[in-house]
């Protein structure tokens, strides 16, 4: 399905693009559906967004830069239902440092696919081997059980 619009800027740097109303509804899965986005030629799996009644998709930088596109260009938009199961790939040193706390690892697979992307990104994005480290070690803290507190 095919749609025109304008990427918008949010803020500093956030950038989305509204998605019309008939284009949800003939998505035909919800107000929230999962969908391959194309721009360019260039494709990505996102979901919609409602935000102050308004439907949007993210672009976020790495779509920019793979689209070509800016906040404030018009774009022809395809989108289509994404129905395929949504895994994200683990890089192994996280895996390894995962299968070695088995309740990190079930934290972990009951994550949201964006929350387990959140954290993969994380590692994925430091620089050197030291920071990658400290992501990784910042997950497994992340993900370990929280005592019960009570009042």
């Amino acid at each position: 399905m095919r749609f025109r619009t304008t990427i918008e800027l949010g803020g500093k740097t956030a950038t989305g693009m509204e998605v019309p109303p008939s284009v949800v509804e003939a998505l035909g899965s919800g107000r929230k559906p999962a969908v391959v986005v194309t721009l360019n030629g260039y494709s990505y799996r996102s979901t919609v967004a409602v935000m102050g009644g308004r439907y949007l998709l993210p672009v976020a930088a790495e779509v920019r830069a793979g689209s070509g596109v800016a906040a404030g260009d018009q774009v022809d938009v395809d989108v289509e239902l994404d129905t395929e199961p949504r895994a994200v790939a683990v890089p192994e040193d996280l895996a390894a440092a995962l299968d070695a706390d088995p309740a990190a690892r079930d934290a972990f697979g009951v994550l949201s696919y964006s929350n387990q992307r959140r954290h993969v990104l994380s590692v994925e994005g430091a620089k050197t081997p030291e920071t990658r480290a400290r992501r990784i070690a910042k997950v497994l803290t992340d993900l370990a059980p929280t005592p019960n507190r009570g009042t």
